[in-house]
């Protein structure tokens, strides 16, 4: 099958979607550490939530935008100048996420720095406080570089291979390793993991571009469907050999079956959970056919139907300097925002959060001004 970007048009579903990712980052962003805040709105680490759900619809529409603006600079430029630029491109969002998230840890004195040593530096520093959001999407769009503008049964395959290496390493080390040193969306190795929702959205263009939008709706939604039941289908296989081992009593009771999304889990906790922290691959391929499941609500509402939100549009098309800008706003409000404030004053304090937030990026949105690499 080939496929060819689309050169003189913006794909409105996608605009909207990314739009819709961002504004729901800025939600749980502000309200997550709250209280009074619904614990869906929370990250557990243990099921996917609906703040689970939001990162990999951010990565979903950066792997559709990502094979689209690949293969347009591959028509335009040529293959060597392509993946120039996009290295570049990954190299920059890397060095931004170095800027904002900076290192673990601090060193009071020159000695300190000999006695570790590079490699003692290395492990003290790059533990889990960089690999934040902008850095997983740089590493990963190195990572899936060679395979971004190859066939589908190439992307699938990698997709697969992906996950699955994720999965050896987390059985062998990686779980227990991340939890200690307080991982943060799937730390170093995270990168594996969100391979699959940005791979995901790379097939999602490809659907549209090739059968257009309704063509597209079908097929979409099937695909959603499967990585859905597959991810909850992987979160099993824990319960599953407990059963078989016969090494927990409740799960003679409660049988090997996970709780469902968005449900916290009653048995024991294990790696095969959905878990943002370890990038796990029940939750990322869960998360991936969640994603795509949304995005075909877009494509219905905003591709096939005349639908425009006007906030979606302003964060969709200037989804970075939006980031950039909510992290700054956010600070701003966390001395006046206490932890156990009643829900009332969440929202209100939300709403004028959000509200600030939106008037800097639309005030960018109308001089022209979009922050791309």
């Amino acid at each position: 099958m080939k496929v060819t970007a689309p050169l003189d048009s913006r794909i409105a579903s996608l605009d909207q979607f990314r739009g819709y990712a961002v504004a729901g980052m800025f939600l749980v962003n502000f309200i997550g550490p709250f209280a009074a805040a619904h614990y869906l709105f929370k990250h557990h680490n243990t099921y996917c939530s609906y703040a689970d759900t939001i990162m990999p619809q951010f990565f979903f529409a950066v792997g559709f935008a990502y094979r689209l603006a690949l293969l347009h600079r591959i028509a335009k430029d040529g293959r060597t100048a392509a993946y120039r630029h996009a290295l570049g491109r990954c190299a920059a969002l890397i060095l931004i996420g170095f800027v904002i998230y900076h290192l673990d840890g601090g060193y009071g004195s020159w000695k300190q720095l000999q006695e570790l040593g590079i490699w003692g530096f290395l492990q003290r520093s790059f533990r889990s406080s960089m690999f934040q959001t902008l850095t997983h999407i740089g590493v990963t769009s190195i990572w899936v570089l060679p395979v971004i503008a190859a066939r589908p049964r190439v992307r699938i395959g990698f997709m697969a291979t992906s996950g699955l290496g994720h999965l050896a390493l987390v059985q062998v080390f990686y779980y227990e390793w991340a939890r200690s040193v307080g991982a943060i969306d799937g730390g170093v190795l995270g990168f594996l993991g969100w391979t699959i929702p940005t791979l995901a959205g790379s097939l999602a263009y490809d659907l549209v571009v090739t059968r257009g939008s309704r063509g597209a709706l079908m097929p979409l939604a099937v695909w959603s469907m499967g990585l859905m039941l597959l991810g909850y289908g992987l979160s099993c296989i824990g319960g599953f050999h407990r059963v078989l081992a016969d090494d927990a009593q409740t799960f003679s009771e409660l049988g090997w079956l996970a709780s469902a999304p968005f449900v916290p889990p009653k048995g024991p906790l294990d790696s095969w959970l959905m878990n943002q922290q370890i990038a796990s691959l029940s939750y990322m391929t869960f998360a991936a056919g969640f994603s795509m499941a949304v995005y075909c609500l877009f494509v219905v509402a905003c591709d096939l139907g005349p639908i425009r939100i006007g906030v979606f549009r302003t964060f969709g098309t200037n989804a970075l300097a939006g980031y950039l800008i909510h992290d700054v706003v956010l600070v701003a409000f966390l001395p006046f925002t206490p932890r156990d404030s009643p829900l009332w004053y969440v929202l209100a304090a939300f709403a004028l959060y959000f509200g600030i937030t939106y008037l800097f990026v639309r005030s960018l949105e109308k001089r022209g001004i979009f922050l791309r690499l």
